[in-house]
């Protein structure tokens, strides 16, 4: 007779847990694929009502994110036939295209910014947390919770002190103002987490590298950081999303040089309004990055977040 634990689900519960998840899944993915979908719309589809699920798919919405376009006499466009077929799409609106937009420059700035402040982030929160975890530092936990509240602070309580620091000191709209301000709304994160991460490694392994002739600083990188992986992996993805995603600072401290894409995608204007497809389009390519480095790192992500769950 095969032992059988009393906590085991039954077969009927494993069955409606999972119908539970597929739907919560399904329901939670319906606005994602609208938003995929809107981006191969028409204009006039992407606004009818009632809401087309059904359409002729185009790509309009990706050629006017890319392009800047300009309205021309009809003698000109009949001297000018188009050439390919994105001016065939333009053209017919009366329209040319007269060069790029500037969404590529936008989406790049995401990706400086974005991945700049991370990186920096974990590096120092990876320093900061290996300190608080080994070494007794006077006044420790008050330390650590005064870290953890300058997370409790909304942007808008000390936008206006930030802007006017930057002005002075030239920061307003750069790459370098808007990585140092994220890795310092990031950093509490990272130290918090990452100290947990470390507080579950055992010293042991520290010290017996140590007695075999390692220095600290050895000892924390080959011994520490390996299994510290997942953790920093962890961090990273939180610390990414939200880099990513932020819109308050970068409305107010960016408007040219080092915008990103947020403040940028609801700027895209079309003929008559807002151009609904190719915000959807801006949107959805704003997505990968993000969703592709998740990804990625799925399996460390699960890790990280059940790190230190399960103790002996």
């Amino acid at each position: 007779m095969s032992a059988h634990s009393v906590n085991e689900p039954s077969s009927r519960q494993k069955w409606i847990a999972g119908a539970l998840v597929i739907a919560y899944a399904l329901i939670t993915m319906i606005p994602l694929v609208w938003i995929v979908a809107t981006g191969f719309k028409s204009p006039a589809d992407a606004i009818s009502y009632p809401p087309k699920v059904l359409f002729e798919p185009t790509l309009e919405g990706y050629v006017n994110l890319f392009t800047t376009r300009t309205r021309q006499t009809d003698e000109y466009l009949a001297a000018n036939p188009p050439q390919t077929w994105y001016e065939e799409i333009v053209r017919q609106y009366d329209m040319v295209i007269v060069g790029p937009s500037r969404y590529g420059e936008r989406f790049l700035n995401s990706i400086i910014i974005g991945f700049g402040s991370t990186f920096l982030s974990i590096f120092l929160g990876v320093l900061a947390a290996y300190a608080f975890s080994r070494f007794r530092i006077p006044l420790k936990d008050d330390l650590l919770f005064f870290i953890l509240s300058t997370r409790m602070m909304p942007p808008i309580a000390v936008a206006i002190p930030i802007f006017l620091m930057y002005r002075q000191l030239g920061l307003s709209d750069t790459h370098l103002g808007m990585i140092l301000l994220y890795t310092a709304v990031n950093i509490s994160l990272a130290v918090w987490l990452l100290k947990g991460f470390i507080d579950e490694i055992p010293r042991e392994y520290e010290e017996a590298a140590l007695i075999d002739g390692y220095t600290r600083f050895q000892a924390f990188y080959k011994v520490v950081l390996p299994q510290a992986t997942t953790g920093i992996v962890a961090t990273a993805i939180f610390c990414l999303i939200f880099s990513w995603n932020e819109y308050a600072f970068a409305v107010l401290l960016t408007s040219g040089t080092a915008q990103t894409a947020p403040p940028f995608i609801p700027t895209i204007i079309g003929v008559g309004g807002q151009d609904w497809p190719a915000v959807a389009a801006g949107a959805t390519l704003f997505l990968l990055p993000v969703m592709i480095f998740t990804v990625a790192l799925r399996k460390h992500l699960l890790r990280g977040i059940t790190f230190g769950a399960v103790r002996k």
